[in-house]
């Protein structure tokens, strides 16, 4: 792992491995560390290995305020712009960034599918949020009736709701950073869409409906968990007060190496994050290699081979994530000496006690 300091703005690039060519998202947070850069470019190296795809994976993070974004990441492009044209690092929007952010690099195309809007919907936002629900859908064998529970209503987790609803499924909780409210007959999406165009985060609080805090919707029954927020939130504590049958991420290193044991000795199904948000990645590779010309071939891609990894996963005897793992690491094995491979997979560490 090599974690490089970047000079024009506070922040830093991490790169997983040695190699000629990394790619990963760029993060932009007031509080991102170069330790959660490490996380997630490990989850990359993943993510792209179990595509099999010889690439490192890698990820920056812009430590500013929501407010600050054009400017920090216009200036982080002018920065990193030698790194892209050399393909030495590839980069994409994430939490906190946009798609348009990136116009400025080399190789930026405004008529790339994946930059396209369908319903006002960019494509790389869609297919992301259709990777998570195509994961759990495979591992149930089916989402028409099946509830799910979902952590953030921005961007992915938008797509994720709006993809489950279109399979017949009933989304019975929400959250946003105002805290969650929940229906087991299932929420009104179309009217929180609205409510959050006119009021953000706070659209929870205008359906009338009581509001909990947002940390406590992991324990919300429902047949599927989706995670949306940051690393390390399947702590073994929180873990232990799950009550879904499947974990299907939408956000990158969820798990903790004890949470994620814990829900697995609980029965819990633990899909693999770098699976389940695999769909953006699937698009962009496909694309590249001219497999996809409209979003609609991109959907059908994304469909076929997040279903493909997850149906493998879940045949392992340690459960779908170990069994992720083992695709990753096997496609790793092939091309990486051993004193090159990682040294473990993307579990995020387990909190300081308070």
């Amino acid at each position: 792992m090599r974690i490089v300091e970047l000079a024009s703005v506070d922040g830093y690039i991490a790169f997983d491995l040695d190699c000629p060519t990394s790619a990963g998202g760029t993060r932009l947070a007031p509080d991102v560390t170069p330790g959660e850069a490490g996380l997630l470019a490990r989850a990359m190296t993943y993510k792209l290995a179990v595509l099999g795809e010889r690439i490192g994976g890698a990820k920056a993070v812009l430590r500013a305020e929501a407010a600050d974004r054009e400017v920090t990441v216009a200036r982080y492009c002018r920065e990193i712009t030698p790194l892209v044209e050399k393909e030495e690092f590839l980069t994409a929007s994430d939490l906190g960034t946009r798609t348009q952010d990136f116009a400025p690099l080399p190789g930026y195309r405004t008529d790339a599918v994946m930059h396209q809007e369908v319903g006002g919907e960019l494509v790389d936002t869609m297919v992301t949020g259709l990777g998570v629900v195509v994961a759990a859908e495979t591992a149930l064998g089916g989402l028409d009736g099946r509830t799910l529970a979902v952590e953030g209503f921005g961007k992915v987790g938008g797509a994720v709701v709006r993809e489950a609803a279109r399979r017949g499924a009933r989304i019975v909780a929400l959250s946003t950073l105002r805290g969650w409210l929940a229906d087991q007959a299932g929420l009104d999406v179309t009217a929180l869409e609205e409510l959050r165009a006119e009021h953000g985060d706070a659209c929870v609080e205008r359906l009338g409906l009581p509001v909990h805090p947002a940390e406590s919707l992991y324990e919300v029954a429902a047949d599927v968990l989706v995670p949306g927020a940051r690393t390390g939130t399947l702590s073994a504590s929180r873990a232990a007060k799950v009550r879904a049958r499947v974990v299907a991420p939408a956000a990158n290193v969820p798990y903790t190496d004890a949470g994620l044991r814990a829900l697995r000795e609980r029965g819990v199904l633990t899909l693999a994050d770098f699976v389940c948000g695999a769909g953006a990645t699937i698009g962009y590779i496909s694309e590249r290699n001219r497999q996809v010309t409209d979003a609609a071939t991109a959907r059908t891609l994304v469909e076929q081979r997040v279903a493909e990894l997850t149906g493998t996963a879940l045949e392992h005897p340690d459960g779908p994530f170990a069994g992720s793992c083992a695709v990753a690491e096997g496609f790793l094995s092939t091309w990486r000496a051993p004193d090159g491979l990682p040294d473990g997979p993307p579990l995020a560490p387990e909190p300081a006690p308070r």
